[in-house]
């Protein structure tokens, strides 16, 4: 069926979650990580993803800036500052601000002037995810920011992906699913959608049962992917 429906992860798929880290590292005050800030920015990452994880699959559910500051407290001691309360503030802070990808705007606006539904489909909680969408400013291109709050458990589980579907009344094969993580996309093709892994790093395929149906190196490509 045609694609009616442009779903999109947002952290690290919309949003540049590398982007606190690097414009901390800019400011006088946190010289400190000049140098080091992708390492510290990627152990971060790294962490809230697999802290989700594992709460999921525990059943120790809480909402993602729980385990977005736990993820940052264990790079921020991993790279030695563990005793850096003002580093930890400002990146906290710099979090909910963070920058879209420069593709971004424009390729909403071509999926929205085509008729398309548009939304976010995120681990991220409903206020967090407001705040990075007023700041990027891309609200008016956006239907909806449907959280994993609701359901109470993080993705890969079916339950977040069931959201899409509640929300637009669409078949599974009428939603194009976008996301950064290979993994995400790999279980959203499992779940039935049409995917498109933004591999920007040009990581390798994880080996998961399923794959990503489109590889892409950014968001430029996806109208045409939806057909617009």
């Amino acid at each position: 069926m045609p694609i009616t429906t442009c779903i999109f992860d947002a952290y690290g798929t919309l949003f540049d979650v590398a982007a606190a880290a690097r414009q901390a590292a800019a400011e006088p005050a946190f010289a400190s990580i000049r140098d080091t800030w992708p390492t510290l920015a990627e152990h971060w990452r790294l962490k809230q993803l697999q802290y989700t994880w594992l709460r999921a699959v525990t059943g120790a559910h809480t909402d993602f800036w729980q385990v977005t500051q736990e993820g940052l407290d264990w790079a921020l001691e991993k790279a030695g500052h563990g005793n850096a309360p003002a580093l930890r503030e400002r990146l906290l802070a710099l979090y909910w601000e963070l920058q879209a990808y420069p593709e971004v705007p424009e390729m909403l606006s071509a999926l929205k002037s085509a008729g398309l539904n548009t939304a976010i489909l995120s681990n991220g909680s409903p206020d967090m995810l407001d705040g990075a969408v007023q700041s990027a400013g891309i609200a008016d291109v956006l239907d909806d920011s449907l959280s994993v709050q609701s359901v109470g458990i993080f993705k890969p589980d079916a339950r977040v992906y069931d959201l899409v579907g509640e929300r637009f009344g669409c078949a599974k094969d009428e939603v194009l699913f976008v996301s950064s993580n290979g993994w995400d996309a790999a279980a959203a093709t499992g779940y039935g959608f049409e995917t498109a892994w933004v591999n920007r790093a040009g990581e390798p395929v994880d080996r998961l049962p399923w794959r990503p149906k489109h590889r892409l190196d950014d968001l430029t490509g996806i109208p045409a992917l939806a057909g617009v």
